[in-house]
C-alpha cells in the first residue's frame, strides 16, 4: 500500500462517520516543462502537485471539494468546518448513492520508463523537436514540450480501493516561414522521438506549403480538416453525449434518441478510457466502476449516453464508467479510421480549403449544436484537387449535425493529438465535409 492510499483510507475512515457517502480521490503529479522561444529554449520548469477531491454526501445532499492538502487530518478539519453548512443546503435532484464496488481489470504499461528518464533531461527531444521544424524549412518556432507521471489513489465509503500510476507525453510546436505559420501537435502516454520530430516536421510543411496568397469570400465550400480540428470539434460533440449535459439542456443529443441517425455512416466515435496510447486511460472511473470502450456515434447512428450513477438513475440504463462524481465525462475519445491518404482527400475537392489548426471554438445554440470556430495558421485554398495559395484567417460557422452528415470521406491514418485545444485525448485522422458554411471572422 503506498502513501497515497494509505492517506486516502485514513481520511476516509474518519469521514465516513459523519456522511452518508464518501469518495476521496488523490492526485500526485511530477510535471516538467521546456517552452521554446525563436529556435531556442527560453524556460525549464519542474514541480510537483498533490491535489485531493472529496466527494461528501448527506442526507441527499452533495459536496465536492478541491484541496492541495495531503495529510488526512488536514483534509479531515477543512471537511468538518464545511459540513456544518449541510444542513441549509438543498437537497441535490439527481442524487444516488454511490455505487458498490466490482471487480476490475487494471490496465498494464500506463508508465513509460523513457518519460521518468526525459524527465531529468529533456534535451534529446528539444532539440529533435526544434531541429526537424528547421531542417523542412522553417526560419523559427516557439512551443511546449510536457513531460508527467501522476498517480492516483481512490477509496470510497462502499468499499472501493484503487490506484494507478501513468506517464504522459504533450507536445506542440508553431513553425513560421515568411508570414505563414503553420502548428502541430502530439500526446500519449509514451514517448516516441520518431512523434517528437514528426511535430516540428509537421508544423514546417505546413508553414512551408505554399507562398500564395489567395482571397476566399465567403460562402459553403468542401473542407479538409485536420487532425488537430477533429480533435477540437469532436472534443465537444463527445462532452454532449453527457448525460447530465444532456439533462441540463446543454447538448445536442437531448433532441435525438438512441438509433437516430445523425451523422455519415462513415463517422464512428467511441470513447476509449482504455487505449493506453491515450493520457486519461484508466481502469476505474471516480466511483469505481470499471472503464471500457464503447461507441458514442457508430456508423452515424446515435448509439450511448455517457452516465454515472446519477445520471443513469434518472435517464435510466447503467453506469457507462465515465463519472465524474457529478457530471459524466469521455475519458479519450477516437475516430475510426478510413480509407483515404492526405493527399487523397485533397484530390476529392472541386472548390474547398484545408483547415489544418482552429480556436476560439463557441457554441451559439447547444440544443441545435449550432456552433462556430476560427481557424488559426495556414488555411489552403483547393481547386479541382490542388492547393492553389494560402487565405487569411475563416470562420466555420454550422451546426454539428450538419458536419457530421457530410462527412464524405475519412482519413486512413490516426494521429495521437493533445494539446490546450483538445483537452481530451484524441485518436483521429484527417476528414473531408462538404457544404460547410464558411464567413469571416472580422468585417
Amino acid at each position: 500500500m503506498t502513501e497515497l492510499i494509505h492517506n486516502a483510507k485514513k481520511a476516509l475512515d474518519r469521514l465516513k462517520i459523519k456522511f452518508d457517502d464518501v469518495a476521496i480521490k488523490m492526485i500526485l503529479k511530477d510535471t516538467v516543462m521546456v517552452k521554446i522561444w525563436n529556435n531556442q529554449i527560453s524556460v525549464t520548469q519542474s514541480w510537483r502537485t498533490i491535489e485531493s477531491r472529496i466527494y461528501l454526501a448527506k442526507d441527499k445532499r452533495i459536496l465536492e471539494l478541491s484541496l492541495s492538502l495531503e495529510r488526512p487530518e488536514d483534509i479531515v478539519k477543512v471537511c468538518d468546518e464545511i459540513s456544518k453548512y449541510v444542513s441549509v443546503m438543498k437537497e441535490s435532484e439527481i442524487y444516488a448513492p454511490l455505487p458498490e464496488p466490482t471487480a476490475y481489470e487494471p490496465l498494464k504499461d500506463l508508465t513509460d520508463a523513457k518519460i521518468r528518464n526525459y524527465m531529468d533531461n529533456p534535451l534529446p527531444l528539444v532539440e529533435g523537436l526544434i531541429g526537424s521544424a528547421l531542417d523542412n524549412g522553417a526560419q523559427r518556432v516557439a512551443g511546449t514540450l510536457e513531460l508527467s507521471v501522476e498517480r492516483k489513489a481512490l477509496a470510497t465509503s462502499k468499499g472501493f480501493e484503487g490506484e494507478e500510476e501513468g506517464s504522459e507525453v504533450m507536445c506542440y510546436l508553431r513553425a513560421f516561414k515568411e508570414g505563414v505559420s503553420g502548428h502541430w501537435a502530439f500526446g500519449s502516454r509514451r514517448v516516441n522521438e520518431e512523434s517528437i520530430r514528426y511535430v516540428g516536421r509537421k508544423a514546417a510543411e505546413i508553414a512551408t506549403l505554399s507562398k500564395s496568397k489567395v482571397s476566399v469570400e465567403p460562402g459553403k465550400y468542401d473542407v479538409v480538416l485536420s487532425p488537430l480540428v477533429v480533435g477540437n470539434l469532436l472534443n465537444d460533440v463527445a462532452m454532449m453525449a453527457s448525460g447530465l449535459y444532456i439533462m441540463m439542456g446543454f447538448s445536442m443529443f437531448m433532441k435525438f434518441k438512441i438509433g437516430d441517425v445523425i451523422a455519415s455512416d462513415i463517422v464512428s466515435l467511441y470513447d476509449v478510457p482504455r487505449n493506453i496510447e491515450l493520457a486519461r486511460s484508466t481502469s476505474f472511473d471516480d466511483e469505481g466502476i470499471e472503464t471500457y470502450d464503447k461507441p458514442i456515434i457508430e456508423r452515424g447512428k446515435f448509439t450511448n449516453v455517457l452516465h454515472n450513477v446519477k445520471t443513469s438513475s434518472k435517464l435510466g440504463g447503467k453506469t457507462t464508467g465515465n463519472a465524474g462524481w457529478i457530471t459524466p465525462l469521455p475519458w479519450n475519445i477516437e475516430l475510426k479510421p478510413g480509407d483515404y491518404s492526405e493527399e487523397e482527400l485533397i484530390r476529392e475537392v472541386r472548390k474547398g480549403l484545408l483547415i489544418t489548426n482552429n480556436w476560439y471554438t463557441r457554441l451559439q445554440n447547444y440544443i441545435e449544436g449550432q456552433f462556430s470556430t476560427v481557424s488559426k495558421d495556414a488555411v489552403f485554398y483547393i481547386e479541382n484537387g490542388e492547393i492553389k495559395g494560402y487565405t487569411e484567417r475563416i470562420r466555420i460557422a454550422d451546426t454539428f449535425v450538419n458536419l457530421l452528415r457530410n462527412v464524405k470521406a475519412v482519413g486512413k491514418t490516426q494521429y495521437l493529438i493533445r494539446w490546450w485545444e483538445v483537452r481530451i485525448p484524441s485518436k483521429v485522422p484527417y476528414l473531408l465535409a462538404t457544404n460547410v458554411n464558411i464567413t469571416k471572422p472580422y468585417a
